[in-house]
């Protein structure tokens, strides 16, 4: 045992920490937390979970490739290439704020109850037209990802996108100390994870961590001028304003007209003529996501990327995993919007769906979590805005909406039983909404349709 090296994080020493970087560099700067998807050569930090303990699977990842294993209990640290640590989560996260330190280059976080997915996504498609950007993969976001994603950083690249998620207060800050971003961006704040941050005002509090943080760093931020929220929470921040209804640095207009998303927009002091503005015409489907272009719009403009890339990057981009697909099956049209869903953009998916020119609609909702004592509630509402939007051939999904007193809609406990009803009941010839909750998997509906 005497090759054995401790690192007692919590008391960290320079030194302790800068071994394990340098140990971090020799296993290929790659960093594995899933024994099921190891590389060989790199770093395996054993994390726990509520079902699981990884550093039991120490010698598995060695014997796997790996070159060192992360460990926090000693019983595992048996051999000279097992790091022994007092926290692993801990010490995964402090050494990606350490590397995250080596690099000058602008880093940008993003947050928000709706959208922050797409936003990033749409901002990564600007700005990889002039820089070399990292950006979050998926929606890796929240203490585990965010380190992930910062530790692959490499000295290629020029600009960073970091997704930060949260379902309780306290948790953006800490992401904030990891990732120590110089710019940030609130989508919105809405009635997402109610229960965890004990209502909207939580909310409120909890995302609106990264203008405090943002602040007290002398950073910006971007901020939509028109969301009077988001403005009240940024009042004391330095901002680069976007909207629709007021002089601000980054100006829309949206001109949608059908079921994607079109806009104009121009700057401050920019050509305000809208007749001569040429339009950006995207194959976005759904109005919510016009802020959601013109944020990256604004994002771009700021960092210097030629109006004609912004557009060519806008008008490219392809929505994916789940979220706002249009998919054009041999018997309908799907909207695909079920990745994740709460009371606001349950909202604004219904009320969209609402306005889409089709002689045959139906919409299938599938329960939404994290809600606490206002889900029963929440799901009333949902059902009260079917009926007032007149769209009556629904399908409601999951044991939330299934104990709702309502003779109405057609209901099932489960997702599976769903589907199994849409293949012994075909429909053709119709435009489908699909949205729920990610524990729903309300995409399988898809098959059957």
């Amino acid at each position: 045992m005497k090759n054995l090296r401790v690192f007692l994080f919590c008391d960290m020493q320079k030194t302790s920490l800068e071994e394990l970087y340098q140990n971090y560099i020799l296993g290929n700067q790659t960093v594995c937390t899933d024994t099921r998807k190891l590389v060989k050569g790199s770093m395996f930090f054993a994390l726990k979970g509520e079902k699981f303990d990884a550093n039991t699977f120490a010698d598995n990842a060695l014997a796997q490739g790996c070159r060192f294993a992360v460990v926090d209990d000693k019983k595992y640290a048996n051999k000279p290439n097992i790091i022994l640590v007092e926290n692993t989560l801990s010490a995964l996260q402090q050494l990606a704020n350490y590397h995250r330190r080596k690099f000058s280059i602008p880093f940008l976080g993003i947050t928000g109850s709706n959208g922050k997915t797409t936003n990033k996504e749409l901002i990564n498609a600007v700005l990889s037209k002039k820089w070399n950007v990292l950006a979050t993969t998926g929606n890796l976001n929240n203490h585990i990802g965010v380190p992930l994603t910062l530790l692959e950083l490499r000295v290629e690249h020029e600009f960073a996108i970091i997704e930060m998620g949260a379902n309780h207060q306290g948790e953006i800050n800490s992401l904030c100390q990891i990732a120590e971003p110089d710019f940030g961006l609130i989508t919105n704040i809405g009635k997402a994870h109610l229960e965890g941050f004990g209502g909207i005002e939580g909310v409120k509090k909890g995302k609106s961590e990264l203008y405090r943080y943002l602040k007290q760093k002398g950073a910006k931020t971007f901020i939509n001028g028109d969301d009077e929220t988001l403005l009240q929470l940024a009042c004391e921040n330095d901002k680069i304003t976007y909207g629709c209804n007021k002089l601000y640095d980054l100006i829309g207009k949206d001109i949608s007209n059908s079921d994607t998303v079109s806009f104009k927009y121009t700057t401050r002091y920019g050509n305000k003529d809208w007749s001569t503005v040429r339009p950006i015409n995207t194959k976005i489907i759904g109005g919510y996501n016009f802020i959601n272009c013109l944020a990256a719009v604004c994002v771009g403009n700021y960092f210097k990327v030629e109006p004609e890339l912004i557009q060519v990057a806008i008008e490219d981009y392809l929505p994916n995993m789940n979220r706002s697909q249009l998919v054009k099956t041999k018997k309908n049209t799907l909207i695909l919007d079920a990745y994740n869903a709460n009371p606001n953009s349950m909202k604004v998916a219904i009320e969209n769906f609402a306005k889409f020119k089709s002689e045959s609609k139906l919409v299938l909702l599938g329960d939404m979590f994290e809600l606490g004592v206002y889900s029963s509630e929440e799901h009333q509402k949902l059902l009260d805005l079917l009926w007032e939007n007149n769209l009556k051939n629904a399908i409601l999904v999951g044991s939330e909406f299934y104990k709702l007193k309502d003779s109405h809609y057609l209901k099932f406990k489960t997702t599976l039983e769903c589907k199994e009803y849409l293949k012994n009941n075909v429909v053709a010839g119709t435009t489908v909404l699909i949205k729920g909750s990610r524990g729903m998997k309300m995409e399988i509906l898809q098959e059957a349709l």
